[in-house]
Parts: structure tokens; sequence; C-alpha cells
């Protein structure tokens, strides 16, 4: 990502109504199809600037490894865990079958290479361990903030089945999210291709429109897995080795 998508993001990743609302649908999902037992070594691939590393840190000992040295030192700075650094997926340098918890949330669309990526991250999951993955969906979204971001693709259910499978795991749940907003998205994405330009994504909104996007946003916690969303702005699985 560019340097100042990474400051962009560190600064407002604790109050933006995207990053607190996907935080609670994160911890539902562990809660109901991965939760670790007790005393478990829990990782995350792909931390960037460490905001989901507090979230993380309930479930057991966290270790986590970034790739960008900016990054990295801005997730160091929240004293949460050790970062140490790590590229998908050929320079993680970590022990095969170690881990009960594994994260990985929108990373997987940085790397050119899915698969191998998340062969790798198999490799290090114990036998009844989980590796929980979110992605941003449905390519014909595909704009500006994808480039800035550096992102290679976006995914649908397809597609993200398809790759989770030929990396030789097992899917254990998966589905659309963010679907409550995905009209008004598909609106703004619509108009912005009409002006020509993007918004910044990750800009504050003002307080109570910040507040009502993160409430519509984190009710899907009680829908996923239930309810099957026939679309949505991301994707969630949850994946075990086979």
């Amino acid at each position: 990502m560019d340097q100042a998508a990474y400051a962009g993001m560190n600064a407002v990743e604790e109050r933006h109504w995207w990053f607190v609302a996907r935080r609670r649908i994160i911890a539902s999902l562990i809660d109901r199809f991965a939760l670790p037992p007790r005393n478990a070594k829990v990782l995350e691939a792909g931390c960037g600037t460490g905001g989901n590393l507090a979230l993380l840190a309930r479930y057991g000992h966290l270790e986590a490894f970034e790739f960008d040295d900016g990054a990295r030192d801005l997730a160091s700075a929240k004293g949460v865990a050790d970062i140490g650094f790590g590229a998908l997926p050929d320079r993680v340098e970590l022990p095969d079958r170690s881990y009960d918890l594994i994260a990985l949330l929108d990373v997987l669309e940085h790397i050119e290479d899915d698969r191998s990526s998340l062969r790798r991250l198999g490799d290090l999951l114990r036998s009844e361990g989980r590796l929980i993955l979110t992605v941003p969906a449905i390519p014909s979204l595909w704009s500006r903030h994808d480039e800035i971001h550096h992102h290679y693709r976006r995914y649908t259910l397809e597609t993200l089945r398809t790759c989770i499978a030929e990396a030789g795991l097992k899917v254990e749940k998966i589905g659309y999210f963010n679907s409550l907003l995905f009209p008004l998205a598909w609106l703004q994405r619509q108009a912005q291709r009409v002006r020509g330009h993007d918004a910044p994504l990750d800009d504050m909104p003002g307080r109570f429109l910040n507040g009502a996007l993160q409430a519509v946003f984190a009710l899907e916690r009680f829908l996923l897995g239930r309810v099957r969303m026939p679309i949505g702005l991301s994707l969630y699985a949850v994946v075990s080795a086979r």
C-alpha cells in the first residue's frame, strides 16, 4: 500500500465505522466458528498498522508479522504484540503446525500469488486450527481505492472458494458480508465514476453518520452463518487444513 494509505488507516482505525464494525463481526465469527482452546497460539498474517491486534490478543498468545517497515513500526508502537517481518508466500519463517488460530484480514487481495499464500498459512495451522480471512468482493466495484491500496483483485464467492480449494484447504464457512450497506456503496461508486474521481473511503464522517453506519454494519454479526447474504462488499471464510 502507499505510505499515505497506511498513515490514513492508522489515524482512523480506532474510530471509523468500517474498522470498528468489522472487528465486531470478526469477533463474532471467531466466537462461533473458530474459537481456539485456552492458551492458544494466535497469528495475524499481515497485521498492517495493528488495528486488530487487541481483538486477537483476547484469544491467546498473539504473534504477528508485517511486510511493510512503516506499518510494522506503527503496529509495534501499540504495544500489544511483537511484530516480526514476514511476506507471503515465501518469506514467512515460522514453525509448521504451530497455530490454533490465524487471521488474514483484508490481506490476500494484496498478494499476487494468493493460492501459495494460503497454502503456506495452512502449513502453519495445527490439526484442529482455523484460518479466518476476509477480502474485498465484487470485481465490478474496482475503483481508485483498490489501486491506492495495491490490490491485485476483488473476489466473488466462487473465486474465493476455488482459491481456497486449490490451496489444499477446506472451507468450513464462507459468505458475503457488509451487505446491508451494499446499495448505498454501489450508488456511491457509480456517482464517483460519473464525477471522475473517488472520495477517500477512510475519511472520517461526522459523528452521527459514523455511528449510524457502524450500527448498521455491525448488525450483520447476528446474521452471518445464519442468513445467506446474496451479495456484499466483502467476503469472509473460515478455513481448516485438510
